[in-house]
């Protein structure tokens, strides 16, 4: 069954039960609560609009920024461009590739000229950094009224790609000085000082890790950063002192709820180690916020620190809440029942969130009803108002910071904390106008605090544009603040007194809205969901199933054999082979049916196919167990499984609605109609494979029924169970008996004898090229009529990296490409092929991400990679490696395996190839091939990779618009993947299917699909004789 290592705290239910509230419910509430605030509305006014007014007559200091706001809005590219191209540059090491990086940056951006002569020298020499580069730098600084893109031409053509170049990069530079406090600790801390007005919380740039090697240098980094801050602390208040701010995601690669043990072994020991050496030089130490499925987490790391006394006599440990998070108000009433429960006082950094497009896609993604944050911005400023008030009332055990560049918030929070200790931070490089403005009318009783990043520009970008992504949309305040037009008294306005209007963000399951309801998901990183998952998936676990065929709704008697968990050995169920008498009969029956079947339309055979769709996800548990048992899935793909099978049916649903139902009217002379209709062609065969038992399985079933055909299913030998259990439900759901047969069986007896059968008028089929190629030459073999073969088999899928490519979103995605479901995916990655500039450090860090890997048994739900599905196959894999390994080609295999002996097991494995041709066969498991290629010659490698014969998916990661279209035109396959993974095709988003050696289409869950599966009649009918066409007579 599956398991959990995870203790469930018994505290969390205040926060859980505002995880999946209604926005509207809790803003409701928010407004009650914020209309009893001591801060009233007309006073808050009153004090923001004389914040606003000093701030705008004084002047912004923040001039490059408020400037370049205006600028460059996020509404065009101009703003953000340059500066991905100049970090890009900073880490492409190739001339040729830098060169093409630029072309590509520049070309068709329609950069703005703007009147330099009305702005600050500073933003006009910026401005024009940002479009051109250094040379026109110094234009800028002597006046010259070039025209900029003009300008770029005539230099790209007289200087070349290179001088843009080094253009770029002293753009970079001047941005870098104005959002980075330095690019070390010991530089950052000496700028720091030279304020005395301020003081600083330190962050060291950089991503989450991928690697343990990568979690260690950001202890590092940290471990270095407190010792250099605390050098020069003062004893007695903490917050007398500069501080330093850590991110848990960057001091370990698996920071996440499903890996909570790994979490409380070496993460929070790391955690308690930084945490004492800050208290020891007195400096404090916050716990950054980061995406809202690691607040629990987050809480839980929190938590072991104050357990481990390290807040006893001591206010310096903190940790951050974002206030666009529902469940924020709970995360402080928690932290500070901690707080008194211990003794302490704790501290705490309210902000308001900025990773808010991650947190609505991911939740789309995922098929979630609802959001785990706001989705109005008025309504997180509501949030963070009333969380501002939880910390004023528990002050007693809380000191509360707070960051924020709005100055309506600034106003707030000094109506509200009048006369109480408090803190007032901001960003480096941002806020700096209304924090002037707030210190001389209202001083708040400490130094501003300034969140200061440390590090090199080549790290800088994810922050930059985090940056420009919370504070450059024209809805922001820091964008309004500085735009000239925008007036005080339009500024200062109380976020109680804006209306809310309804969200206009479809949530996941309204994503495909109106056409088909969007298949329901799971969050698996809320704690609480994957426990209450896994025992619903014991409560509906049945061993006892018996996968016999079914046949005109009856089920068949025989023989009985086991059927096997693949991770353990252990008996899941029993499977009777169908025999060549059903098959007879099952063909004759569906013979007989099929007309009527088809004559029934569209609609009618939809609302079986959507009422399937809903007992599959009201019964989902049974499948998911079956999935997992039977499949050897972890839970995560047991879950994208059924919904992958219940977007099949909707779709397809959907298709036979509109497709299906009234004939098409075709153009024609006056006086005739001419139309279109589609049928079902007959009887059809759907052969289905192991590794998507399901989904595949409903998937070509449910294209065959909507489109008015009969269907006979056999499934793969090695999982009947869970196609048994689906043809159960298609029936109860309303599809006729007579219409759909269950035959399970081995193929050379059972799917021989449907494949030859003369009746049989098209076959759906999913598995290897040589068994497609047989089933071909044996339906051509027939007397019958000419078949249909619909066939979607294997492929050598690759992926090419190039040296503008960033290493962390390249591990991210390879890793996942080849090893989710233990390689066993027709799309998954075999062959990785680097630019050489960058191989060793791309491979290396690859090669890390997958060291990180758990393998063992998919029903600990802490399991990244499962078993193979059967000891043949796990045999010839392990062959394979160990011939690998003998001949030195053997990179790295992960190590982190946990599995039962009974399981048929092989560990994820990184294999050198000298070419890419030496790829010769697809390997059907955890095995990554890896290549290099020579800057330059991109064709060839692409035209080596099409050689091989196979067209399913490919892989593209550059930052070069340019290459990835290249690429996505020249490479002869099915499904291209740009800056992602490449596997987890979406049904009516990225139709799959390939082409040559990997399949025939069309693709499925596309368009085209269905009608594949349908014969076509046209109907002409001369109406002249009915009273011809009395639309010419009228007017």
């Amino acid at each position: 069954m599956l398991s959990c290592a995870m203790t469930q705290p018994t505290d969390r239910a205040a926060i859980r039960a505002l995880a999946r509230r209604s926005e509207a419910d809790i803003v409701a509430d928010l407004r009650t609560q914020l209309a009893r605030s001591p801060a009233t509305l007309d006073a808050v006014t009153r004090r923001g609009l004389a914040l606003i007014r000093k701030a705008k007559a004084e002047g912004e200091r923040e001039t490059l920024v408020a400037q370049l706001m205006n600028r460059y809005r996020l509404s065009t590219e101009e703003g953000v461009v340059l500066m991905c191209l100049a970090e890009a540059l900073l880490r492409v090491p190739d001339s040729a590739t830098a060169n093409a990086l630029i072309r590509d940056k520049i070309a068709g951006r329609h950069w703005r000229e703007g009147e330099d002569e009305d702005s600050p020298l500073v933003v006009a020499l910026s401005a024009r950094g940002l479009s051109l580069g250094s040379a026109t730098l110094m234009l800028g600084a002597m006046g010259s009224k070039a025209n900029p893109l003009t300008l770029l031409k005539s230099m790209i053509r007289r200087s070349g790609e290179p001088v843009i170049r080094q253009a770029a990069l002293a753009a970079m530079k001047l941005l870098g000085q104005q959002f980075v406090m330095g690019e070390t600790i010991d530089a950052a801390v000496r700028r720091a000082d030279k304020d005395k007005g301020e003081l600083a919380s330190f962050d060291m740039l950089g991503e989450a890790a991928r690697t343990a090697e990568d979690a260690r240098r950001y202890y590092d980094s940290y471990a270095a950063a407190i010792a250099r801050i605390g050098r020069d602390a003062k004893p007695g208040d903490p917050f007398a002192n500069h501080g330093i701010s850590i991110k848990l995601s960057a001091l370990h690669p698996r920071y996440e709820y499903l890996q909570a043990d790994r979490v409380r072994e070496e993460l929070i020991p790391d955690v308690i180690a930084l945490a004492r050496a800050a208290r020891g030089v007195n400096i404090p130490l916050m716990i950054d916020a980061e995406e809202s499925d690691r607040l629990e987490p987050h809480l839980d790391v929190y938590g072991a620190l104050i357990d481990a006394g390290l807040a006893d006599g001591w206010t310096g440990l903190g940790i951050v809440i974002q206030a666009y998070q529902k469940r924020a108000s709970e995360a402080i009433r928690w932290v500070a029942a901690k707080a008194r429960a211990r003794g302490v006082t704790l501290s705490m950094r309210l902000v308001k969130g900025a990773y808010w497009d991650t947190e609505i896609k991911r939740a789309q993604t995922m098929g979630l009803g609802d959001f785990p944050v706001f989705t109005a911005k008025n309504h997180t400023d509501l949030n963070y108002m009333a969380c501002a008030q939880i910390l004023r009332e528990h002050q007693d055990c809380i000191f509360p910071a707070f960051a924020t560049h709005n100055a309506m918030t600034l106003a707030f929070i000094a109506e509200l904390f009048d006369g109480a200790d408090y803190e007032l931070q901001r960003l480096h490089g941002m806020g700096e106008g209304a924090h002037d403005a707030i210190v001389a009318l209202s001083p708040p009783p400490r130094p501003v605090r300034v969140y200061a990043p440390v590090g090199t520009h080549r790290d800088l970008l994810a922050y930059l544009v985090r940056r420009l992504l919370e504070n450059g949309a024209n809805s922001s305040f820091v964008h309004q603040f500085s735009d000239p037009d925008v007036t005080a008294e339009e500024l200062a306005v109380d976020p109680r007194s804006i209306a809310s209007v309804p969200s206009k963000i479809p949530t996941g399951l309204q994503l495909f809205d109106p056409v088909r309801r969007n298949s329901r998901g799971y969050d698996l990183g809320e704690p609480g969901v994957p426990e209450a998952l896994a025992a619903a998936i014991a409560g509906a676990r049945d061993i006892g199933r018996i996968a016999a065929p079914i046949v005109g709704g009856t089920a068949a008697a025989g023989t009985a054999e086991a059927v096997r968990n693949p991770a353990t050995g252990a008996v899941v169920g029993h499977v009777i082979e169908a025999d060549a008498d059903m098959v007879d009969a099952a063909v004759a029956a569906a013979r007989a049916a099929q007309g009527d079947w088809s004559l029934a339309g569209g609609a009618f055979r939809a609302e079986r196919l959507e009422r399937a769709a809903d007992l599959l996800e009201e019964r989902d548990a049974l499948f998911l167990g079956l999935a997992i048992d039977e499949a050897g899935k972890t839970l995560v793909d047991a879950v994208a499984e059924v919904r992958e099978a219940v977007d099949f049916l909707r779709y397809y649903a959907a298709q036979a609605r509109a497709d299906f139902t009234y004939p098409i009217a075709l153009p024609g002379p006056t006086g005739e109609r001419n139309e279109l209709i589609l049928e079902g062609k007959g009887v059809f065969v759907a052969i289905s494979p192991w590794n998507f038992p399901l989904a595949i399985f409903l998937g070509q079933v449910s294209a065959a029924l909507a489109a008015g055909n009969a269907v006979l299913a056999k499934p793969a030998e090695q999982t009947p169970l869970i196609a048994h259990a689906a043809i159960e439900l298609l029936l109860e759901a309303g599809v006729p008996a007579e219409v759909l047969a269950f035959l399970p069986g081995r193929g050379e007896t059972v799917g021989a004898a449907l494949t030859g059968h003369d009746d049989i008028i098209g076959v759906a089929f999913t598995g290897s090229t040589e068994v497609a190629r047989a089933i071909n030459r044996s339906l051509a073999a027939r007397d019958g009529p000419i078949a249909t073969l619909i066939a979607e088999t294997g492929g050598a899928n690759a992926m090419i990296v190039d040296s503008t490519a960033l290493p962390e979103q390249v591990a991210r995605d390879a890793v996942a490409s080849a090893f989710q479901s233990a390689g066993q995916r027709c799309s998954a990655l075999r062959l990785l092929c680097v630019q050489e500039d960058v191989a060793e450090t791309m491979i290396d860090m690859v090669a890390g991400a997958m060291a990180e890997l758990n393998i063992g048994d998919p029903a600990i739900l802490a399991t990244d990679v499962g078993p193979i599905i059967d000891a043949e196959a796990q045999a010839n894999i392990a062959a394979y490696i160990a011939e690998a390994r003998a001949a030195g080609r053997v990179i790295a295999q992960a190590a982190r395996t946990d599995w039962p002996a009974g399981g048929t097991f092989v560990p994820p494995t990184m294999i050198r190839l000298d070419h890419v041709t030496d790829l010769k066969r697809e390997i059907f498991g955890p095995v990554l091939h890896v290549a290099t290629w020579k800057g330059g010659e991109l064709d060839a490698l692409i035209d080596a990779i099409n050689a091989s014969g196979y067209g399913l998916t490919l892989g593209v990661h550059t930052r070069i618009d340019g290459v990835a279209a290249h690429v996505a035109a020249r490479a002869a396959v099915g499904n291209v993947y740009v800056n992602r993974n490449q596997i987890g095709a979406i049904v009516g988003s990225q139709p799959f299917g390939g082409r040559g050696l990997s399949g025939t289409g069309p693709k499925a869950g596309g368009p085209h699909y269905l009608h594949r599966f349908a014969e076509e009649k046209s109907i002409s009918t001369d109406i002249t004789a009915a009273g011809g066409n009395a639309a010419l007579m009228a007017g």
